[in-house]
């Protein structure tokens, strides 16, 4: 089955960058449009990033824009977040997902898979 492992969380100060990696595994679609989600301690999960299927265009929240950006590696079926400036409302636990269903999706209800997720706080 369809299988979507993150990698790259951490503990950071403010300011600085991380990249979080996300590998799909196990699937027969040949397109996979692909999305970051977070989700921080009692709150519910938000959208952050989305990448067409073709890794042509993008989609980001309002609070992460101009300081994340999200690219694939179809050949390494990999998608990855590159976090910039980042700041202690950024923590949380930050989950990868796809769906082939439509080019892209910002939507939690549009995705079919989904990665366990991976911690990122930003604290001095």
């Amino acid at each position: 089955q369809v299988q979507l492992v993150e990698s790259g969380g951490g503990l950071v100060q403010p300011g600085t960058a991380l990249r979080l990696s996300c590998v799909l595994s196990g699937h027969t679609s040949s397109s996979y449009a692909m999305g970051w989600f977070r989700q921080a301690p009692g709150k519910s999960r938000e959208f952050v990033a989305a990448i067409h299927w073709s890794g042509d265009s993008t989609l980001f929240a309002d609070s992460v824009n101009g300081r994340f950006t999200i690219s694939k590696d179809n050949a390494k079926n990999t998608v990855y977040l590159q976090m910039n400036s980042l700041k202690p409302e950024d923590t949380a636990v930050y989950h990868c997902a796809a769906e082939d269903k439509i080019p892209i999706a910002t939507m939690e209800y549009e995705y079919d898979y989904w990665g366990q997720g991976t911690q990122v706080t930003v604290s001095s």
